[in-house]
């Protein structure tokens, strides 16, 4: 039995987060995923590892595939019992050309589902500041071909579309906008109309260029204007000097090179995205188990018998609750043992145990950590430092002289990636790169060493070197570069800020 399906599933204008629940859901379930030019690549990493990827776009009139080669492709491989997302830009029933694939499906008796997306006229609408329909002005808007103006003989009846008062927009019209905006003239529209020109709407990419009929086509050859655009006509552009947000981020058409660890980049890259920046994730740290388990095991049966379990950082926490786990242990097991988490960040995951912790020193530095100690009586007391391998030698050598029994078994380990992304690198051999980001001294180290510092050096020039903390911050002039951003607290979300304030 054929159990094969095709989900065409709109993609949205641009933006990988505004594809809707659903279709994530079809991704997911993809043996075969094709997908257009429009439709941000990066929605490709919802399909599973195993699905095949085909890419079937237009550009400009260059056809990686006709339509007919693209409909066939789709009944094959659902024929052959394939569960196949056809991921389009925007959404498959505007100017997607989802219904002639849909006739194409029913034809042949393959299933289908049509999952609807964000199309490109409402998404550059929203992030341009230009509402398509607004009560005081108009209440009707018209989507229409930018290529119809390529025909002889229009399909358009262009004496509605001018004299009608309502908002219009035009889909992949570019390189036919002087002729449509005559058109709109001709038929009546008054040349002083506003007129905005939206590219690659709702990315970092996005461009505005805005005008009126008489001199849009004009000004789009003057600057250079290419496609993909939309094209918006109407009085609701004017909307747009005071209802512009997308713009108007902080670090909006900045582009930071973040180099923490993969697993630990998201929640940071995610806050500067949200913030206006394009991020180039760039990790200069691999995280790994320690060689041998071998002390950290001999430590947690002896967990009894410690006082203090200090964890430095929410990969030590991570780290330590996964062994407990793979003992057959749980937080219970630290029913005796009191808590010394640095940082809010690693105090919230040691909460996410069910554990409060005893000590948050206010300082983050391993300086800082001590200096908490110093006030407590620590003489005779036993401590459990779970560590990094490369982690410094402050709180255990400075926790000793204090009297302390400290065990500091190596918990996890920080090595170099095999390469830097091919991106990072292009980004900075084009001088592309705004700002680079280090949070530790490792991330800073590591690049040296993978880059050369030579290299790294002549690279980052002119480049904003972002540090998390001071420690960090000297590893950067150690290596001889110049850091222009250090927060007061020594947090993400103090690394975040510090960044807006210097490029406001």
């Amino acid at each position: 039995m054929n159990n094969g399906i095709v989900y065409l599933v709109g993609a949205g204008p641009g933006d990988p987060t505004l594809i809707t629940l659903r279709g994530v859901e079809c991704l997911k379930r993809a043996d075969v995923v094709v997908y257009d030019y429009l439709a941000n690549e990066q929605l490709l990493s919802h399909a599973p590892d195993a699905a095949e990827r085909i890419y079937a776009g237009k550009i400009g009139g260059r056809h990686n595939q006709c339509q007919d080669e693209i409909n066939n492709l789709l009944v094959a491989k659902a024929a052959a019992g394939k569960v196949v997302v056809r991921l389009k830009g925007g959404d498959p029933f505007v100017f997607g050309r989802g219904g002639e694939e849909c006739e194409a499906l029913r034809g042949a008796g393959i299933t289908f589902e049509v999952v609807p997306g964000v199309t490109a006229a409402v998404g550059a609408s929203a992030y341009s500041g230009i509402p398509l329909t607004h009560r005081d002005i108009t209440a009707s808007v018209a989507f229409v071909t930018g290529h119809e103006g390529e025909k002889n003989e229009s399909n358009i009846d262009w004496d509605r579309l001018s004299l009608g008062g309502g908002t219009v927009v035009f889909y992949m019209g570019v390189s036919t906008l002087r002729r449509n905006m005559q058109r709109l003239i001709e038929h009546g529209r008054s040349n002083a109309t506003p007129v905005a020109l939206v590219r690659w709407a709702t990315t970092d990419c996005q461009q505005v260029l805005v005008g009126t009929l008489a001199d849009i086509a004009d000004r789009a050859e003057e600057c250079g204007f290419k496609p993909p655009a939309i094209t918006i006509v109407g009085e609701v552009v004017a909307l747009r000097e005071k209802l512009q947000w997308f713009e108007k981020r902080p670090l909006c058409g900045k582009k930071v090179v973040v180099t923490r660890a993969a697993e630990q980049a998201g929640e940071f890259t995610t806050k500067l995205a949200l913030r206006g920046a394009t991020v180039l994730e760039c990790p200069t740290i691999r995280l790994v188990d320690p060689e041998s388990w071998q002390l950290l095991d001999l430590a947690i049966r002896e967990l009894p018998d410690y006082d203090w379990l200090v964890l430095t950082s929410v990969n030590a926490v991570r780290y330590f609750f996964q062994r407990l786990d793979t003992l057959g242990l749980d937080a219970r097991a630290l029913a005796g043992c009191r808590i010394c988490a640095v940082g809010p960040k690693t105090a919230a995951e040691v909460r996410s145990f069910g554990i409060k912790p005893e000590l948050v020193p206010t300082d983050y530095k391993a300086e800082g950590v001590v200096d908490e100690f110093s006030r407590l009586d620590m003489h005779g007391s036993r401590i459990l430092f779970p560590r990094a391998d490369k982690a410094r030698d402050v709180i255990p050598r400075e926790l000793k002289r204090m009297g302390a029994h400290v065990d500091s078994p190596v918990v996890y380990r920080n090595i170099f990636p095999e390469k830097l992304p091919p991106e990072t690198l292009f980004a900075l051999e084009k001088r592309s790169v705004d700002c680079i980001t280090f949070t530790s001294s490792s991330t800073v180290q590591n690049l040296a060493t993978m880059m050369g510092e030579e290299m790294m050096l002549d690279m980052l020039k002119g480049v904003v070197v972002a540090s998390i903390g001071p420690i960090t911050s000297k590893s950067c002039r150690d290596l001889g570069l110049k850091v222009d951003v250090e927060p007061q607290s020594y947090t993400m979300d103090a690394l975040v800020e510090a960044l807006e304030a210097h490029f406001a």
